[in-house]
């Protein structure tokens, strides 16, 4: 099922609704300071598994006390689409069991 790109004023709406998150080289983009590389760690794997339900996959980068994420949907050119923000309210759901700050 092809997705559709979002305007720039739907993904503006959305990202309304997220605060932290923002759009940066067309990407939805977004960081998280955790209190030890164990939190960030477990929350790395918390993420891959939401993303293998959605069949949908973010750039997803740990360091040291910190989570980051960057995703597009590759099938509709690289744009951002809705199945993004599905994957972002999906994190944003479970990042504050993980201590983030």
């Amino acid at each position: 099922m092809a997705v559709a790109p979002l305007s720039q004023k739907e993904i503006e709406d959305r990202l309304a609704e997220l605060p932290g998150w923002s759009l940066d080289g067309g990407r939805l983009t977004r960081s998280y300071r955790l209190g030890s590389h164990f939190a960030a760690t477990a929350l790395v794997v918390h993420i891959a598994r939401i993303q293998d339900e959605l069949d949908h996959h973010s750039d997803l980068t740990l360091g040291y006390h910190s989570v980051s994420l960057a995703v597009q949907t590759h099938s509709a050119g690289g744009a951002v689409t809705e199945k993004d923000f599905e994957l972002a309210r999906r994190v944003e759901d479970i990042a504050p069991g993980h201590g983030t700050h």
